[in-house]
């Protein structure tokens, strides 16, 4: 029996759960674009398109500040980034990553239900979730691998592309920030909706080879 592909919604476009992270990220863009300089380079035709609706975005980790600068990677969509849990320990950082920037508590060594629930629901609900795969400097390959499969589930359970993005980060001061967007995948539609764990291992290894093909492509603009 056939499963029936879940309908990709659509996130509202005014909703005052948001108010806070909308206005604090309306303030900083003026800054941060004028930092930045972004410049942006797609894989094909197709990664031009806008993301409607539910989306799981894969970025390459390069620092603590990913995160603010990555916000404006997509501009003209809300974020959700997975955060480790030690960013929460505290209760004004914990205020401040729940409810100011909207992130998504995951403890790597130990990726629970719960957290798996909450990722997909807002997936679900039509929201972005941005995820680093390869996890901070100390992370060891198992937890990375089981972090990965863990993402691959996701997407599928939820029906969501993942939409790789490779950001590259000038040398120089007077450089600009180049995105390079990849393709959506359609995971779901690649491995079914039950796949083995030898297939996820693929698809993780395939992720890694469309990282690296993005950096070439990224590294290619000498502005």
């Amino acid at each position: 029996m056939k499963q029936k592909k879940q309908r990709n919604k659509k996130a509202r476009i005014i909703d005052l759960r948001y108010a806070l992270y909308d206005f604090g990220r309306l303030l900083a863009a003026p800054g941060w674009l004028l930092i930045l300089r972004p410049k942006w380079r797609f894989e094909n035709a197709a990664a031009k398109k806008k993301i409607c609706g539910g989306a799981v975005l894969s970025f390459n980790h390069t620092g603590l500040l990913d995160p603010a600068r990555d916000q404006f990677s997509i501009w003209y969509r809300r974020m959700h980034f997975v955060a480790a849990d030690e960013l929460f320990e505290k209760k004004f950082t914990r205020w401040l990553f729940t409810y100011a920037f909207h992130c998504i508590e995951v403890n790597r060594k130990n990726f629970n239900l719960g957290t798996f629930r909450e990722i997909t629901d807002h997936l679900t609900a039509g929201n972005i979730v941005s995820i680093y795969p390869e996890g901070h400097v100390n992370a060891s390959e198992a937890e990375v691998d089981v972090f990965k499969s863990g993402l691959v589930m996701m997407a599928i359970r939820s029906g969501v592309p993942i939409v790789p993005i490779y950001s590259k980060t000038p040398e120089k001061w007077y450089r600009r920030t180049v995105y390079c967007i990849g393709e959506p995948i359609d995971v779901r539609e690649r491995l079914g909706a039950m796949p083995s764990m030898d297939s996820i291992q693929k698809f993780s290894e395939f992720l890694r080879e469309k990282e690296a093909e993005l950096k070439k492509i990224a590294e290619g603009d000498r502005s």
